[in-house]
């Protein structure tokens, strides 16, 4: 998938060329100062590497170039921010792709990370490309984690030694999704979401939002452990690479995809899937029975019906659970106590 094309959504700068008002010399923000009259930048037309360039002289600690121009940070999609560089005089520098994360209404959106990986130029003359991926999804390669912004204010720093001259060729956004997500447009994974899979982050919120995207694609939980804290509603088909941890008393209610084996997949755990399974069944309306699909569950103790939702304190409507057996394991939840009594009788009270 790329968004570029399907929905029409521009994510490149402008170039150079055509004007430095818009880019930055602060964070890129509205009133920020810019490129086209801080009197730290100028425009090279004919750069022999680069064409038409822009040419900074590091006057700062932090020398920053941001893009005034708001590019969207989507659910699910990935961009790839990169820069050509090259030192031209005076001491070296280090380069970092890097950002200013919004929301919407132009307030600073909090996130992990706002800078990418730095990289010292080491000669003149010498082109060094850099770049960076920003997204939602905390996956492999993805440099800046953005979950809760709306948009960015992307560019490059220099950090190191002041007083060099660096030219940077125009910046380039690119959507990158399509070597992140396979299958985008048939599924929707938890990950791009915000979900961690570390069984320490309550991914209750990424669950939700995910199927509220999915829109009829199939929702993926890709490989991981996923701690859900709080009660969750599945609406959409799906499928479970990994597995969910959730405490007892919440629910995990999969309504399009109500059957014994789906919960098998989201817990790993026979008995534990059946109880869960149970849970949902008394908690919405959908369906009136849980089929085992012809499975034996084995039990390692006896299952409290009611304990399943101790708020279930009276029922009026019928539910079923069919077509499966139940096999108790030997352990010592199932030892058997032994109790003995007595009864005497008064032989004129019989009958006769």
């Amino acid at each position: 998938m790329n968004k570029a094309i399907t929905d029409g959504i521009v994510f490149q700068p402008l170039p150079f060329v055509a004007g430095l008002g818009v880019w930055s010399s602060g964070d890129g923000t509205p009133g920020s100062d810019t490129y086209a009259t801080s009197g730290t930048g100028v425009f090279v037309a004919a750069d022999q590497d680069f064409g038409g360039c822009l040419e900074i002289q590091k006057t700062g600690t932090v020398q920053k170039l941001r893009y005034m121009g708001e590019t969207p940070i989507l659910p699910g999609c990935y961009l790839r921010i990169t820069a050509r560089v090259k030192a031209v005089a005076g001491p070296l520098p280090t380069v970092r792709i890097a950002g200013w994360a919004g929301r919407n209404g132009g307030t600073a959106a909090s996130v992990p990370v706002s800078v990418g990986a730095g990289r010292t130029l080491t000669t003149y003359g010498q082109v060094v490309e850099i770049s960076a991926i920003v997204g939602t999804g905390d996956r492999t390669g993805v440099d800046l984690v953005w979950l809760t912004a709306n948009f960015g204010h992307f560019g490059i720093d220099l950090t190191g030694p002041s007083g060099g001259l660096v030219r940077v060729d125009d910046i380039t956004i690119e959507d990158c999704t399509a070597a992140f997500v396979r299958d985008i447009m048939g599924s929707v994974d938890v990950r791009d979401f915000g979900a961690k899979g570390d069984n320490v982050a309550d991914d209750s919120a990424a669950f939700e939002a995910a199927d509220a995207a999915a829109q009829g694609r199939e929702l993926v939980v890709s490989q991981g452990v996923y701690r859900l804290a709080q009660d969750v509603t599945i609406q959409s088909r799906v499928r479970f690479v990994g597995r969910i941890t959730q405490p007892a008393a919440k629910r995990f209610i999969l309504q399009k995809d109500f059957n014994y084996q789906t919960y098998v997949d989201a817990f790993e755990d026979e008995e534990l899937a059946f109880r869960k399974a149970y849970q949902a069944l008394l908690n919405f309306s959908d369906h009136e029975s849980l089929d085992l699909s012809g499975r034996r569950v084995t039990l390692t103790a006896p299952v409290d019906m009611q304990a399943c939702d101790p708020t279930r304190t009276t029922f009026a409507t019928r539910r079923v659970i069919r077509n499966g057996q139940f096999q108790p394991i030997d352990g010592p939840a199932w030892a058997t106590a032994n109790v003995t009594s007595q009864a005497t009788y008064s032989p004129p009270m019989r009958r006769r």
